[in-house]
C-alpha cells in the first residue's frame, strides 16, 4: 500500500514517529510525507523553518514548494507536487489541514486529473459548531463530497461533520501518539529534591499554557478550599495568566505551596510528570474566545493526559471537549469550571491511595493499547484497508 500524507505538522521530526512506524507494519507499505518547503509556525518559534528531504527505507519526507507559509487553511503546494503524485501514485492521500483546507482541494483535484484513483482522506481537530458563507461553504462541500474517509481527532468533530452532511466513514483518533519510551514511570528523587518536593508529598500537577481557557483559576480555587490539607502544586508551562495566578494564590495564602517551572524542553517533561501524584487538566469551553484562525475554543484532545497516563500518574479532567472520552473510566471527571467538583476529585485521590494507584494502572493500560504511536499506526492502517475495499 502506497500512502501519501501532507501536513505542516510533520516539519517537526518528533511528530513523524506514528507515520514512520506505519511504514514498518507490513512489507508492502510505503509512506511518503509531504511538508511545505518553508513554514513559519509563529508563537515562540517566530522564524521560518526550511525543511529537508529525508529517506529512511520505506519512509520519506519530501519538502514541496508552498504558497502560504503560516496559514493552515490557505496552504497550497507548487507544481512539484504534480511530479511527485505522478511518480509515486499513492493509493491513499491524506491531507491534515481540516475540511476547508485548500491543500486538500488541490490533492482531490490532482487525484482526479492524474487518474490516480486514490482514496481521499483528511484529518481535522475542529470540534465546535460553525456556519460557513460562500465561497468557503462551497469549498467544504466539494471537499466533503470527494472524501472517501475522514479522521477526526475527537468525537465532537465527527458529529459536526455528520451535521454538515458527510455520510462516509469517520475514524476518531488523535493525530499524534505518545512515545512510551520517553513517557514511562521513572522515579525522580534528585529533581524532586531540587524543587523542594519530598517523596511523601502529594503533588497536584498541571502541564500546559497559562491561559484562562485551561481552567487554572478553577484549579487554584479548588486548592484553596483544601488549604488545611498537605499538598503542593507543580505548574509546568508559561502564559499570560501567570501574574493573576500568583496574585490569586497570595490572596488565598497558598503561594508557598506553588512550584512554578517555565520553559522545559519536551523530552524533559516526563521527569516532571513523574513527580506528580495526579495530573489535572481543568480546561473550560469558551465560545467567545477569538484568534486569527478560529472563534471559540473547546479542548480538542488533551495530549498531556495520555503522557501522564503513560507514566502511571492518575489523571483528573474537566468534561470539556474530548477530555471525558480520553480519560474514560481510567481517571476522574468533574464539571468544567466547578472548583468544588475538582477539589472533591483531588481529595479522593489524596485520601484513597489505593484508588489513585488503581487509576494509574488503568490509565497506563489504556495508553499502551490505544494511544502509543504504534497503536495509532495500526488503527490508521486498519482504517485505510477498510477504505480500499469500499
Amino acid at each position: 500500500m502506497k500512502i501519501l500524507v501532507a501536513s505542516h505538522t510533520y516539519i517537526v521530526d518528533l511528530n513523524c514517529e506514528k507515520l514512520r512506524l506505519l511504514s514498518q507494519l507490513e512489507p508492502e507499505i510505503e509512506v511518503t510525507v509531504v511538508v511545505p518547503k518553508k513554514w513559519k509556525p509563529g508563537g515562540v518559534q517566530n522564524k521560518i523553518i526550511e525543511t529537508q528531504y529525508r529517506e529512511e527505507g520505506k519512509f520519506r519526507i519530501i519538502p514541496i514548494s508552498n504558497l502560504s507559509q503560516n496559514h493552515q487553511g490557505l496552504l497550497t503546494f507548487g507544481a512539484d507536487l504534480i511530479a511527485l503524485l505522478s511518480d509515486f501514485r499513492p493509493q491513499i492521500i491524506q491531507v491534515e489541514q481540516g475540511s476547508k483546507g485548500l491543500a486538500y482541494t488541490e490533492t482531490i483535484t490532482l487525484n482526479r486529473l492524474l487518474g490516480l484513483k486514490a482514496k481521499n482522506v483528511f484529518f481535522t481537530w475542529w470540534n465546535l459548531p460553525y456556519n460557513l458563507k460562500f465561497p468557503v461553504s462551497l469549498l467544504e462541500k466539494y471537499n466533503l463530497s470527494h472524501s472517501h474517509g475522514i479522521i477526526s481527532g475527537n468525537q465532537d468533530g465527527a458529529e459536526i461533520l455528520r451535521e454538515h452532511g458527510y455520510k462516509g466513514s469517520i475514524k476518531v483518533m488523535p493525530q499524534l501518539g505518545v512515545d512510551e519510551t520517553l513517557f514511562t514511570p521513572t522515579p525522580q528523587p534528585e529533581l524532586g529534591s531540587k524543587l523542594g518536593i519530598q517523596p511523601d508529598d502529594f503533588v497536584v500537577g498541571f502541564v500546559g499554557r497559562f491561559v484562562p481557557e485551561k481552567g487554572l483559576l478553577t484549579l487554584i480555587n479548588a486548592l484553596a478550599s483544601l488549604r488545611d490539607k498537605s499538598w503542593k502544586v507543580l505548574l509546568l508551562g508559561r502564559g499570560s495568566l501567570k501574574s493573576e495566578l500568583m496574585n490569586k494564590a497570595a490572596e488565598y495564602n497558598i503561594q508557598d505551596k506553588i512550584i512554578l517551572v517555565e520553559s522545559v524542553p519536551h523530552d524533559e517533561v516526563p521527569k516532571y510528570i513523574n513527580l506528580m501524584s495526579t495530573l489535572v487538566l481543568p480546561s473550560e469551553t469558551n465560545y467567545s474566545l477569538k484568534n486569527i484562525t478560529s472563534a471559540g475554543w473547546k479542548e480538542q484532545f488533551g495530549h498531556v493526559l495520555i503522557e501522564a497516563m503513560a507514566c502511571k500518574v492518575p489523571v483528573i479532567g474537566s468534561n470539556s471537549g474530548e477530555i471525558p472520552y480520553v480519560i474514560g473510566d481510567a481517571g476522574l471527571i468533574f464539571p468544567e469550571g466547578d472548583p468544588k467538583g475538582l477539589a472533591d476529585c483531588i481529595l479522593q485521590l489524596m485520601e484513597k491511595p489505593e484508588v489513585a494507584k488503581n487509576l494509574g494502572e488503568m490509565g497506563y493500560e489504556k495508553v499502551m493499547t490505544q494511544y502509543t504511536n504504534k497503536a495509532l499506526a495500526k488503527q490508521q492502517l486498519e482504517f485505510y484497508k477498510e477504505l480500499i475495499t469500499i
